[in-house]
């Protein structure tokens, strides 16, 4: 696989291990350089979390591991930035970020 430098997942875990253990977890992986965790939305039994990762090759397969192995499963795949540097997302007129004149 290429070499994923930010990816953006959302996750549905249980309360146990915590955002804290998870987010050591994930940090401690070969290629991981920094990571995020974000409470989205929370019940008696589980809880809905974004999590960023960059990194300089992050190992997806390493990183779907140890979500499965601590109770989460993703629910989606939000964004990735891959390649020899970092860019940010355009801004298109999708975004409402220009205006049309006439």
């Amino acid at each position: 696989m290429g070499r994923i430098r930010r990816l953006v997942l959302d996750v549905l875990k249980p309360h146990r291990p915590t955002m804290l253990v998870l987010a050591d977890l994930l940090a401690e992986i070969k290629g991981v350089y920094g990571v995020d965790l974000a409470l989205y939305e929370i019940d008696n039994k589980v809880e809905n979390i974004k999590i960023t990762l960059e990194g300089e090759a992050i190992p997806f397969e390493d990183v779907e591991r140890v979500i499965e192995e601590n109770g989460g499963t993703i629910h989606s795949i939000d964004k990735v930035t891959a390649g020899a540097t970092m860019i940010e997302e355009a801004e298109t007129s999708q975004d409402g970020g220009y205006t049309l004149s006439r």
